[in-house]
């Protein structure tokens, strides 16, 4: 943490408390709860910041989350190095991005990843930002190095649009460590963590709350940081008997220590709320990440948006607007007229998410296409699954398959190698016929060539040379990471009504990556420029002129999967579909009456 130089009545919203995030890992050990002599000489590290020269290198992961994703314009106020910027440039590369920055070697790391840093004291100097004209305004541990925190709140909130978002990181005065440093008698600054020197103010989560209010914000959300919950837990049980005298209970000065800081979510105005959730499928490969799980947390980095997923969600009773999303539900059996009634009962409007060919499964004809005809509304991922469901609804949207997050590349660092990228469920069929040339490339390029298949060990076991390398099923994670290492993706498909179906999503992941696709022109056709982003290859002898040119002259392939990404970048991310998607999903909401009467007139034993 470190210095960077009439209140609202909120919307009828539960609060709601985040997790400790697992992924964060640097903070040490704070201390042995009952050593005194430890917690005399131990001071907790700051989750944020590990030194006054690195600061701000990684993204707050509850920061990077609550940024609306779509976001155009956004000022990030003590920035550090950039982590947190160069992450959201990954996310929306669109993104105009905006800091504030008062150390001069620390803003020269972060110029890197922003439009522009301010190197200002923003105490000082308010930053050089057009009133409404912000997104989102980041003060990631910045308040509590302030000497009149309250005073830059109340400026700087007139710097957010009428629907803008203020995300603020402020440490805990209730944290535990402070009660257990004034019970040793072992009160001190230190350079960092949470008892860093320069620290001016302090707030528990009732002050912070005043404070946003005094500046005409609106605070939506609070989300506790916890780290080494168990030490609290302990510390707490310890101290029972003396919170019980005070009239404090053990429970709910655990709820006030544990949390080491708290992140804020604030608007100038309340938004409009909704929910969305999930039923999705078991989890293979990256389903239900890419159409479900990631698209989800995309919609909850709106103020007011609320999200949940699982394979049994249930509807919570809130009035708020509702979408019940059903991912892939075949709905053929003998109960799923009655599965349906019981959740239009909760007066959710359900939306079937579907991806794939539904002839794939025979059963949904036999059930007379209930999958379709029994929910209100119908989303899919390729304008040809659209016109192959529109004669069972009306009502269907086209999500394109995009990514989250643009990865930072991590190939071509060999210029004398090329790595072929295989992988993918269900592909025996499509790559068969390509087999013998491929081996016969692999032959001639010795061990300028190598192949990473994953999940189809039969494929892997048809290549006749010793530089390849099998990964079994992974997760979506597993997945890309293996694909990331690579410079070539082979895409295959042979033309089948199935594989027309399909959506360009490996050629967008490769793309990401910074992969050079050599695919079929089933599909793939349609998204990939021949000899720009990437090469169709139609038959197994184009397969093989195209791989001995690329092994020739290895940097057009690199030049093309740089296309490929600034293709991806520009057209297939996430943040782009954000708008879109809360825009479908409201209206649905606002025309619910007319879709739930042709629900009823499609299907009436559902009423």
């Amino acid at each position: 943490m470190r210095r960077a130089g009439e209140g609202r009545k909120p919307p009828a919203w539960p609060e709601r408390l985040a997790s400790p995030p697992h992924h964060v890992s640097h903070p040490r050990a704070i201390f042995a709860p009952l050593d005194v002599a430890h917690a005399l000489r131990t001071c907790p590290a700051d989750v944020c910041a590990v030194t006054r020269r690195n600061y701000g290198t990684d993204a707050n992961p509850d920061l990077l989350a609550r940024i609306p994703l779509d976001a155009r314009r956004i000022l990030d106020v003590g920035c550090g190095a950039g982590g947190l910027g160069a992450a959201f440039r990954r996310r929306n590369p669109a993104t105009e991005l905006l800091a504030v920055e008062a150390d001069p070697a620390l803003a020269d790391q972060a110029q890197a990843h922003y439009d522009a840093v301010h190197r200002i004291d923003i105490e000082a100097t308010a930053p050089p930002i057009a009133p409404g004209s912000l997104d989102a305004l980041i003060l990631g541990d910045v308040l509590e190095h302030l000497r009149d925190p309250w005073a830059v709140l109340r400026r700087d909130a007139a710097l957010l649009a009428e629907d803008g978002v203020l995300l603020a990181c402020v440490p805990n005065l209730e944290h535990w460590s402070f009660a257990a440093r004034l019970l040793a008698g072992g009160w001190c600054y230190e350079d960092q963590g949470l008892f860093d020197r320069t620290h001016l103010r302090w707030f528990t989560k009732q002050g912070m709350q005043q404070a946003l209010e005094q500046a005409g914000l609106v605070p939506l959300e609070v989300s506790p940081r916890i780290f080494d919950h168990d030490r609290a837990t302990e510390f707490a049980r310890r101290l029972a008997p003396a919170l019980q005298a005070l009239g404090v209970t053990e429970a709910d000065w655990l709820r006030r220590s544990a949390p080491l800081q708290y992140v804020w979510r604030a608007t100038r105005r309340p938004p409009a709320p909704m929910l969305v959730a999930a039923r999705t499928l078991r989890p293979v490969g990256g389903v239900n990440d890419v159409r479900v799980l990631q698209p989800f947390a995309a919609l909850a980095s709106r103020p007011g948006v609320a999200t949940l997923a699982g394979p049994q969600a249930e509807m919570p009773k809130v009035d708020v607007p509702r979408i019940l999303v059903l991912q892939r539900r075949l709905l053929d059996r003998p109960d799923s007229v009655d599965y349906l009634r019981g959740l239009r009962a909760t007066g959710a409007l359900l939306v079937q998410e579907f991806d794939d060919d539904p002839a794939h499964w025979p059963s949904i004809a036999a059930s007379n296409h209930l999958a379709f005809r029994g929910v209100h509304a119908v989303q899919t991922s390729t304008a040809p699954l659209r016109d192959l469901l529109a004669p069972f609804n009306d009502e269907i949207a086209v999500f394109p398959n995009a990514l989250a997050e643009l990865p930072e590349p991590v190939n071509f660092r060999d210029p004398s190698r090329l790595t072929l990228f295989f992988g993918a469920l269900n592909r025996q069929a499509d790559i068969a016929p390509f087999l013998p040339v491929l081996n016969q490339v692999l032959a001639e390029a010795g061990g300028r060539l190598a192949v990473e298949v994953l999940h189809d060990r039969p494929s892997f076991e048809a290549l006749a040379t010793p530089h390849k390398r099998f990964t079994p099923t992974a997760d979506y994670a597993g997945y890309r990471m293996v694909m990331g290492r690579c410079e070539l993706a082979f895409l295959p498909l042979a033309d089948t009504r199935f594989n027309r179906m399909k959506s360009d999503l490996k050629a967008v992941e490769a793309g990401g990556h910074r992969l050079c696709c050599l695919a079929s022109p089933v599909v793939y056709a349609g998204s990939l420029r021949h000899g720009e982003t990437g090469l169709i290859v139609p038959d197994p002898e184009s397969l093989g002129r195209e791989l001995r040119a690329l092994l020739a002259e290895p940097g057009r392939a690199l030049n093309m999967a740089n296309a490929a990404r600034a293709w991806v970048a520009a057209d297939r991310m996430l943040a782009r579909q954000v708008a879109p998607r809360l825009d479908w999903y409201r209206a649905l909401w606002e025309r619910r009456a007319a879709l739930d009467a042709a629900l009823l007139r499609r299907v009436p034993g559902i009423g």
